[in-house]
């Protein structure tokens, strides 16, 4: 079996951050998402992975490189446009052709992993395999139909839906997959529909099999879907400390901190991670929060956030919490009161003043 983790897309809902950085290596507990995928794909035993990138490739491909890290040969698959998932497989025909295939959504989490469902779909006479799990916004989602455990229409975000079963962006084909997407055209969105194609594979006689997940799925779309993802993620973590403590600090509950890292006068309340070579003065770190490598924060709290890699927090009166910030950020309260504000801001940005 081999694998295709799609890549691309511009994560429009994640602006601005993803203006300058691609979604799936958004930190989640200072891990890329994408390298959750990888590791998953590699322990269900697939060596073989196309990953379809857009216009972050060269982000994408300095970050996973040839894929030997995971034990995977990897293969990159340019797609020019972002016309949907069913566009990813078409695209892929050459690489995948010959071979039954997963493929991943490459900002997605699954946490029982995707091992039991390759193994399933190896030993059924199925076409395809979709993985389903219960939302309250379905909405919001691809949507499957049920009926008698079997699938018998697939909806693509319906206004009004016919169940609370969302697609997981986690699906196993055979090739019969390629003569449905041929079948294809675009949609009201303008993107070829893997719902659609699944349809046809439905109305066509081919057996599609559910499978319901149990355990936790997040798509990391949104923000408050990332950090829900650390939480859980963090939640799962073992005490490692690798950096300094000094004798005026104090650490409670699961923390990781890497090498390098400083902790002077501080609280650290876990589950916590902090990232290699960060300096945290005078600060309190709260549950749920991901510091990346190389930041700085000093009088200042934080919780229940992600603060990505060489960013500063600063002398804050107020604590922040519920925050994602990016790469090289500074954040600092002015030791002498401003007679103006002054801004720098990029589209799409949010900012709250009181």
């Amino acid at each position: 079996m081999k694998g295709l983790i799609l890549s691309g897309g511009k994560g429009t809902r994640l602006r601005p951050i993803t203006y300058t950085s691609a979604k799936q290596l958004i930190p989640i507990a200072n891990k890329p998402v994408l390298f959750y995928v990888l590791e998953d794909v590699s322990r269900a035993g697939i060596k073989d992975v196309g990953i379809i990138v857009g216009d972050s490739a060269k982000e994408i491909m300095d970050a996973v490189g040839d894929g030997q890290k995971w034990n995977l040969n990897i293969t990159y698959i340019q797609q020019n446009e972002p016309l949907g998932l069913a566009h990813t497989v078409m695209i892929s025909e050459k690489f995948l052709r010959g071979s039954p295939f997963v493929m991943y959504l490459g900002d997605n989490l699954l946490k029982e992993g995707i091992s039991s469902f390759v193994n399933n779909f190896d030993s059924s006479q199925a076409q395809a395999m979709i993985l389903l799990a219960e939302v309250n916004n379905p909405q919001e989602f691809g949507v499957a139909e049920l009926k008698n455990g079997k699938v018998v229409r697939l909806i693509e975000k319906p206004q009004n839906p016919p169940s609370n079963y969302a697609l997981v962006g986690i699906y196993l084909f055979t090739d019969i997959i390629f003569d449905a997407v041929k079948q294809l055209k675009p949609s009201w969105r303008n993107e070829y529909e893997i719902t659609d194609a699944i349809q046809y594979l439905i109305d066509k006689g081919f057996t599609v099999e559910p499978h319901i997940v149990k355990s936790y799925w997040k798509d990391t779309g949104k923000l408050e879907d990332i950090l829900e993802a650390n939480r859980l993620i963090l939640e799962d973590i073992a005490s490692d400390i690798q950096g300094s403590i000094d004798e005026k600090s104090t650490i409670i509950g699961k923390v990781c901190i890497g090498t390098g890292a400083k902790i002077i006068s501080s609280t650290i309340r876990g589950p916590a991670i902090i990232g290699e070579n960060a300096y945290i003065k005078n600060s309190f770190i709260g549950p749920f929060t991901s510091i990346g490598n190389a930041t700085q924060i000093i009088n200042s709290e934080i919780e229940n956030s992600i603060l990505m890699s060489h960013s500063k927090i600063i002398r804050l009166r107020k604590r922040i919490e519920d925050s994602l910030i990016g790469k090289g950020v500074e954040i600092k309260r002015e030791t002498k009161p401003p007679k103006a504000y002054r801004f720098m801001i990029g589209d799409h940005s949010q900012i709250g003043i009181y």
